[in-house]
Parts: structure tokens; C-alpha cells; sequence
């Protein structure tokens, strides 16, 4: 993971360097003038707005292309699902996806009719609705003690992400008349 910061950042200063600004966003930030134009009042006039907005999206592209390139994940977990996804599953995830992957985790540590604790192997799968080539499975891999505090369960998780496997392992606890399971510390 450091090798991958390291090729961002590195790729960001390699594109950042050799570019001088004004140069590059003279014409398109003196279309935008409309209020002050002298050095004192600069910052409160568009002209500065419009050049950081311009500057913010060259640097934001090229930070994504490059971000891409070094397959870092590109997704923000979604809140929601925190107590059924771990961030290294829910990074790799749109949020539609994480919306299945939790709802998989859900089915899987559902107990049957007869009993109340999912069975080790009990799982549930899911394939992306939004991208090709995305899936994932959560299975119940290990089912601990009862204890008077929490019901624990172990629960791994596989999501493949165009041909790549992501895996991650949770253990999920609930407490004393609580319907479901949700990730512990």
C-alpha cells in the first residue's frame, strides 16, 4: 500500500512540477473577471474562484487517473453498512454494491427456523446490478461460545473485482435479544 501512495504522490509532483499556472490558466481564468482586478482585492474577486477551480480540477484528474492507475480503491464506505462491511470490502464497492454485500452478510448470519445461530457455512452471495465482473460472498466461518455478554460468530467475507479477490475476515456480535449481528472491534 506505501508502494502505491509513493507512485501517487510521486506521479502528482512529476505532473505538477514542470507546469507553470499562470501560463496554463491565463486565458481561461481572464475570461472569468468580473470582480476585483488588482493584488489587493484579488482575493475576494471571481478571478481567484475561477483559477482555483480550474487548478482543483486539472490536480483532481490527474490524482484520479493516477489513483486508477495504481488500482488504489476509489469508493467511500457508506456509513449505513458499517456494522456488516469492513473498509477494506466496502473500499472496493460502489455503494449499490456495499448495499448487496451487507445485505449477503445479513442472509448469511440469519439462523434457520430451528435455530436462532447461523450454522458454520451458512452464506449468501451477490453479484454488482451496476458493474460487470463484480461479485461477493459472505460465509460464516467459525461460531464462538455462548457467552452471558454477546453471541459471536466469525464471518468471511470474498468480493472479486474485475478477476481481482478481495478478502477480509469480521467477527460480528450481538447482544442478548438482539436480532442481528453486527462487526465488533
Amino acid at each position: 500500500m506505501t508502494g502505491r501512495l509513493a507512485l501517487l504522490f510521486g506521479a502528482l509532483a512529476m505532473g505538477i512540477a514542470p507546469l507553470p499556472a499562470h501560463a496554463q490558466l491565463e486565458s481561461i481564468v481572464r475570461d472569468g473577471v468580473r470582480g476585483a482586478q488588482s493584488v489587493e482585492t484579488c482575493e475576494d474577486g471571481e478571478k481567484a474562484d475561477t483559477g482555483r477551480k480550474v487548478l482543483g480540477g486539472i490536480l483532481g484528474g490527474l490524482a484520479r487517473r493516477t489513483a486508477r492507475k495504481a488500482r488504489l480503491p476509489s469508493f467511500t464506505p457508506v456509513a449505513e453498512f458499517s456494522g456488516e462491511l469492513t473498509t477494506a470490502i466496502a473500499c472496493k464497492l460502489d455503494p449499490e454494491e456495499q448495499k448487496q454485500a451487507a445485505e449477503a452478510t445479513i442472509n448469511a448470519t440469519r439462523g434457520s427456523e430451528t435455530e436462532l445461530r447461523p450454522a458454520v457455512g451458512s452464506s449468501a452471495s451477490w453479484e454488482s446490478e451496476s458493474r460487470d465482473a463484480v461479485s461477493g460472498t459472505s460465509t460464516v466461518t467459525g461460531v464462538e461460545e455462548l457467552s452471558e455478554d454477546a453471541d459471536c460468530i466469525t464471518v468471511t467475507d470474498v468480493v472479486i473485482v474485475k478477476g481481482e479477490e478481495t478478502r477480509a475476515e469480521k467477527r460480528m456480535c450481538r447482544p442478548p435479544g438482539s436480532a442481528r449481528y453486527s462487526i465488533v472491534a
